[in-house]
């Protein structure tokens, strides 16, 4: 038996090295799955990622975007979660899922979507060859402010289908003229936005270019939005404009909107329903 000092020592350095990001090259010439966490860059810019790569080496993709989290000491936790979520609703167990983990301290709301692009550059463009693997499909999925990420990617980037689960902030004038009042609690995007442009009255356009509304067009990928009508109040007053106008899209590839009634915020992860819809959108790209 090990004296008691050798053993902590050892415990130490195990916990030590299972915390530490892991940048080597992941061949996994056996097959093998594995769950890492790596630090990954695009472009000069950096992120985080959480990689949960089944047996396959011939993989399809699904790379999902947590929801806001107020700081970055818990975006880590949040990707993870994140990750685990989509992996308990994904019918295949073949496919490789990816959870950026995009941050947000000092950052303004959307600043961050350079980050979230980063990463998905990277998988584009770097992920076969620095994890070992050959990669055939990619999807993107976020949840709340991960909703407003894959939206905004889909933009921008063309993927094989993107799911947005009640995707906001949807209206940040009128998110913040509610803080402003005082008929809600402060938040940091809020008064980030107050302390670069003022108030939503001194400058609403501001607020809105980066309020999800701002973002209804031109979508290079078809687009699956789920919606919980039992949702707060916040995204429940903006929610029909958004859904209209996104319906309305000429400049957008396929666009499909389900709402599902009786549920609230993480309905897709809480519906069979929603979970039915999110696996036939896969299947059918």
């Amino acid at each position: 038996m090990l004296p008691v000092k050798i053993c902590s020592l050892l415990m130490i350095v195990m916990i030590s090295a299972c915390s530490k990001v892991d940048n080597s090259p992941m061949t996994n010439e056996f097959g093998v799955p594995y769950r890492a966490t790596r630090q990954v860059s695009y472009g000069g810019v950096e992120v985080g990622v959480v990689i949960s790569k089944p047996k396959e080496n011939n993989v399809d993709v699904l790379m999902v975007y947590h929801g806001t989290t107020g700081s970055d000491s818990k975006i880590l936790e949040a990707a993870n979660q994140t990750l685990d979520g989509f992996d308990r609703i994904l019918d295949r167990s073949d496919m490789m899922i990816v959870s950026v983990v995009y941050p947000e301290d000092n950052l303004l709301m959307g600043d961050n979507v350079v980050h979230a692009e980063a990463a998905l550059l990277w998988l584009k463009n770097h992920g076969e060859k620095e994890l070992g693997i050959k990669i055939g499909k990619i999807f993107l999925a976020g949840h709340s402010q991960g909703g407003y990420i894959v939206t905004r990617l889909n933009t921008m980037h063309a993927t094989d289908g993107v799911i947005a689960n009640a995707p906001g902030p949807l209206n940040m004038v009128f998110r913040c003229q509610l803080e402003e009042d005082g008929k809600i609690a402060s938040g940091i995007h809020c008064t980030a936005l107050k302390n670069k442009y003022g108030t939503t009255a001194q400058n609403p356009d501001a607020y809105f270019q980066r309020s999800l509304l701002n973002f209804t067009e031109g979508f290079k990928s078809d687009i699956l939005f789920v919606q919980g009508m039992d949702d707060s109040p916040i995204q429940m007053y903006s929610w029909p404009v958004f859904r209209d106008k996104v319906k309305a899209c000429n400049s957008c590839r396929g666009v499909e909107v389900f709402e599902i009634p009786g549920f609230g915020h993480p309905s897709l992860f809480e519906s069979a329903d929603g979970k039915t819809v999110f696996n036939d959108f896969i299947l059918r790209h």
